[in-house]
This record gives C-alpha cells, structure tokens and sequence, in this order.
C-alpha cells in the first residue's frame, strides 16, 4: 500500500496513529519534499503546527529503522512562486502530483485538499483535522500583573521589572528577586504566542524573524528575540484605567465641537501619558452619539466596544486600509498612532476625503503635533486636515489649540504688501493665538506669540534679523551686524569700504531690499556701532592666559551650479553657521531644511566663494 500524507495529515500525526492501530502494515509513506519545507517555514515562524509536523517526521523515521513502515521523501522543494501562492493551492497542487506519480492515496485533513484531489481523480483518504483548541487558562505572565501596574519588562539575565502607579505618576521597580534564566524566558515566550493562537481572546498582530507582537485580551505583548534582539525579551502592556469624555476638561467644548461636523483632529503627548486612554474615550463617546466609528491601528490595541471594528494595516500598508474604509463609510476614524509620513498623507487623504479624523501622535509639545504636519502636507491645507490638537499629560487634558486660516500681516511685521496665508493656533482657553505660521522668504516659520514678554527678542525678531542679514551679505564683501531698532526698523552695520555697495548708485539697492522686507534699514560703518566703541579690545571673553580658541569647521568642496553655489551640509539642517576660506570668513548663513546652503551666482558673496575655489583655498563652514 502506498500512501502520500498532506501537510495537515503530518500536523495531526495521522500516519503514526494508523501505523499504531495496525491501520497501516506493509505501507510505503512518499513524504513529499514540499510538506517538509511548509512545516519547516511555519516552525520558523515559531508555530507551533509545524513544530508538531517536524515531530511526527521524527516518528515516521524512526519507525522506518524498526521496519514497522517504510518512509521515503520524494519530490521537489516548491519554488518561491509556488510558496508564494501556497494559499491559493499551489503547494497543495504539487502534493497531489506526487500521489499520482507514485500511485498512492492522498491522506488529507483538509476538506479542500479532499474535495479537490476527488475531483481530479486522486484517490484520497479525508480523516477529520484533530481538534487543537486549549483550555484557556490564561498567560503565565499575568502573575506580574496587579491593579496598578501598567506594563511589565522581562529580559533573559535580568530581574523582572513593571511600570507601576497612576497615569502620571509611573515608577519602574523591580518585581522579582533573581535575574530570569533564559529556559524560563523560552516557555513564557513559548506561552504567550500558542495562548495567542489558540484563544479566540488572541491572535497574532505581527510575527517576524525575531520579533511577534500579540493581542490577548486586553494585554498587548511584543516577544523579541535573537537575532533580533540580543535576548530574549517579553513587554507586556495594558490600559489601567477606563475614561469617558466627561472624566476630562473641556469635555462639554469638545462634544459640541465634534458633533457639530467631521472634525480632523490631533491627539499628542509623550509615551504613557495617556494619549490612547483619551482616543479611547473619545471613540465610545462618538459610537454613543450614533456616529459609524472605526479604527485603524498596526497593532490593535485600543480598547473600545465590539462596535466599533478595529481595522489594521491590509497586507502591511495602511494606505490599502484607508481605500477598504472609504468603502464603508465611516463617520469618524480613530487612527493609532501617526507618525511616518506615510501615517500623515493616509490621515490627511482620509481627512480631504470627508472623514471625521481623530489621530494619536507623539509629541513633547502641543505645537510639536502640528509641526510634524509641516513638509509632509501643504502649508495651506494644514487647517482643513487638522482643526483640533489636543495635548495630553498627565493622564489629564493640558492644553487644546483651534487651528485657522487668515490672510494678514504676520505679527511683528507691518508693510501691508507683506500679508499672506498665515495658520493661527489658537489656545481653546483663552481664545488668543498662541502660534503663527506662514512662510517668509521661502522658509516656514513658528513664531510663538507671548504678549506677556517683555523681551525683544521674540520668534519674529530673530527671523528678521537674519533675513536682513541675509539680503546684506548677499552685496557687502566684509561683515554684518544687524540691529533692531522696532517691528519695522532696523541698523546694519557693515565695512566702511561696503557702503556704496550696499546702498547702491542712488540708493536703489538698499531701496529694493526694504521694499522685499517691510522694514526701514538704515546702514552705518562698524565704527558707528555703540557696542563696539564700548568694548573692551582686551577682553577676549576666555581665561586669562588669552582668547578663547576659535571652533573648529567641517571642511567642505561647493558645488557650482547653472544657478547657485551650493554647500551640503546635511547633519547642520536649520543651524546658523559661518562660511570661511583659509579661515578667513566669508558670511554667514542658515542651511536649509534640504540640508544645504545655496548662494546665488552674481551676487558679490558667489564671487567671493568662486574666487576661493579658483584659488583652491580650503573652504571650512563654523557653527555661529
């Protein structure tokens, strides 16, 4: 008798079961190849089905040695393209060749597999899939866990830790008394990914070489191991607390604000303060209010009503969840968490397309929440995609900033012909704005508004100043100091022999550069500079035994294009910085959010720093 068992028939051992019942005498099994690689990959995969398949392999050879069958492995190990498609039939399809090469019955647990093999003329044995559910009696790790403990940290070679206490007030404390030996490590591993498998309170959200993330019941819990991580390592986490909306401040401003219409908006704070407790909230509230609500999250681990259908990333790209929902429809979705660009264009597509939005984010400010929007989505479509951000700390609601559109003068400048676009985040409490953003000279700009401030220094003086030191150096040859003198006032002070540059025949090129700035410029020699006529020339500002040592710069080869000279400086993206040649210096400016620094070609700093190169001088860039 010649039998060909399937890879289901190997997992249920039920050719060593027919050999031990005397079903099977003078029996020749052909295991085909292919089993031995399907069983070999889900072991690899840490499960425990092809654990139990490789078992039974190991029994069948050593029945083979004491002659009670004859075992032998035939065939080809499938393809890539064939494992590829092993859900579509494809390894099945070659198991069943073997059985017709061979001339033996097909042993199967699998319906399909039967059914199909019937239908091809293959004679098959269909036997019923041995039942692999088990009790239930939990996760062996749920001893660590009491009331207050937020989450728990296992580690091969260390004492086992928690996080423990009240939303905002977390300690990391040691729970056991000896560091854990790694075989201890394995079976909790081991147990936490087969209870995962064969609970329906569990499954598995991601299983990678090295590292799987589970979902059991309401405890989320990575297994990392080598070569992965450089031990085995188990991090257990689960929500301690159960929130409604009105457990929070500005509860009442915030459901009117959210039923009122679809609203886009951004919950941030840092790791455990209670972001996805809120979002949580937020979700129950907006499903009590007959609102369609789904979440999308990689891994799901919100814990919100069985309404509400947590959605995850559909073959590993959010993007394709974001197309099946709005094929459902959903009022509102709850996005955990936002944080690659590709997490902010999904979240912003969605949010255009109509749906009310409501995203977690990692953020130490408030405003941190918004800026990540900056670069990723249009400046002027920032307000349509986010309306709301809310800051979270503490486990309480800090801070809630309204986030609008108006046309109009930037705070701090004043020339009429300078208003543009510009966001206001507004703070809910006071009803004052708290930020502008807009774009000034091609460069986007935060500018925190603090009427309490006395100092002149503000976000828009600094921007100033360094944009009328950026028009100066791009005509004066030597250096440039810049003093504000008001909102829409400033001196330069520059080289004797730079003025005529500067002012240019008539006045006409200062003229053109207070025209592109709003501001009134009125330029002086160094030597009409009150701090310099005060200072001391012996004061160095080091120790006493001389002047502090000059900082050391990053050698640097420009690049000259049609256009621009241009420096790359990529580790030194939004830092001021000095440019020099054989340490002499050149100007000054600020590297671009692209990482690098570009001069127009014409003006008299490009001719300088060409100069420099046709002279082979070593170009050095010194942060200022």
């Amino acid at each position: 008798m010649n039998v060909v068992p399937d890879t289901s028939a190997v997992v249920d051992g039920r050719v060593s079961e027919r050999v031990a019942d005397g079903t099977y005498t003078e029996t020749t099994v052909y295991v085909p190849e292919a089993v031995v690689a399907e069983l070999e990959a889900q072991a690899n995969d840490g499960r425990q089905t092809g654990w139990d398949g490789l078992g039974e392999l190991q029994e069948l050879a050593r029945l083979d040695d004491e002659g009670a069958v004859e075992a032998v492995f035939v065939g080809d190990r499938p393809t890539d393209h064939r494992v590829d498609g092993a859900d579509e039939g494809a390894v099945d399809g070659l198991i069943r060749e073997v059985a017709v090469e061979h001339d033996a019955t097909l042993l199967t647990a699998d319906y399909v597999q039967a059914e199909t093999a019937e239908a091809t003329g293959v004679p098959v044995e269909h036997v019923e899939a041995v039942d692999r559910t088990v009790t239930d009696d939990g996760l062996s790790i749920e001893q660590f866990f009491d009331e207050q403990t937020m989450s728990v940290h296992l580690k091969t070679g260390t004492v086992p830790k928690a996080k423990r206490g009240a939303i905002g007030d977390m300690h990391y404390q040691q729970i056991g008394d000896a560091p854990t030996a790694e075989t201890q490590m394995s079976e909790w591993a081991d147990d936490v990914v087969e209870t995962a498998r064969t609970s329906t309170d569990g499954f598995l959200e991601l299983s990678e070489p090295g590292m799987q993330i589970v979902q059991y019941e309401d405890y989320r819990i990575a297994v990392a191991q080598p070569p992965f991580a450089d031990g085995i390592e188990i991090t257990a986490v689960r929500p301690i607390v159960q929130t409604e909306l009105d457990d929070y401040e500005y509860a009442d401003e915030l459901r009117d604000r959210m039923e009122e219409r679809q609203r886009g908006v951004l919950i941030s704070g840092s790791p455990g303060a209670g972001k996805s407790t809120f979002a949580q909230a937020v979700a129950e509230f907006l499903t009590d209010s007959d609102y369609a609500v789904k979440t999308m999250e990689k891994p799901r681990d919100l814990d919100v009503s069985e309404e509400v259908t947590q959605y995850t990333a559909l073959n590993g790209d959010m993007a394709k969840t974001a197309d099946s929902l709005l094929l459902v429809r959903p009022d509102y979705t709850i996005y955990d968490e936002v944080r690659k660009t590709d997490d902010f264009e999904v979240f912003a597509d969605m949010r255009l397309a109509g749906v009310g939005m409501v995203g977690v984010t990692h953020a130490t400010r408030a405003i941190d929440a918004l800026q990540r929007l900056v670069g990723r989505v249009e400046l002027g479509m920032i307000p349509q995609v986010v309306d709301t951000v809310v800051f979270i700390e503490a486990g309480e609601i800090d801070t809630v900033y309204d986030v609008q559109t108006e046309v109009k003068v930037p705070e701090g400048l004043t020339a009429e012909d300078l208003a543009r676009p510009v966001i206001q985040v507004v703070d809910f409490e006071t009803n004052r704005p708290a930020y502008e953003i807009y774009t000034f000279n091609r460069q986007v700009v935060t500018v925190p508004l603090n009427e309490e401030s006395d100092s002149r220094d503000s976000g828009v003086d600094r921007i100033a100043r360094q944009e009328i030191e950026r028009e100066i150096r791009s005509v004066a040859r030597g250096h440039v100091e810049v003093e504000l003198r008001g909102q829409d006032e400033a001196v330069v002070y520059v080289d004797e022999d730079d003025i005529s540059y500067v002012i240019g025949k008539g006045g006409g090129r200062i003229s053109e550069i207070e025209e592109r700035l709003g501001i009134s410029i009125d330029v002086r020699t160094h030597e009409e500079n009150p701090s310099a006529q005060t200072a001391d020339p012996s004061d160095t500002g080091g120790d006493p035994g001389g002047a502090t040592p000059e900082p050391q710069g990053t050698t640097v080869e420009p690049e000259i294009t049609s256009r621009h000279v241009v420096i790359r400086m990529d580790e030194h993206v939004g830092e001021t910085v000095e440019v020099r040649a054989d340490g002499e210096y050149l100007f000054t400016a600020t590297v671009g959010r692209g990482g690098d620094i570009q001069v127009s070609r014409g003006s008299a700093i490009a001719e300088e720093l060409e100069d420099a190169i046709d002279r082979r001088q070593t170009v050095t860039v010194v942060p200022s």
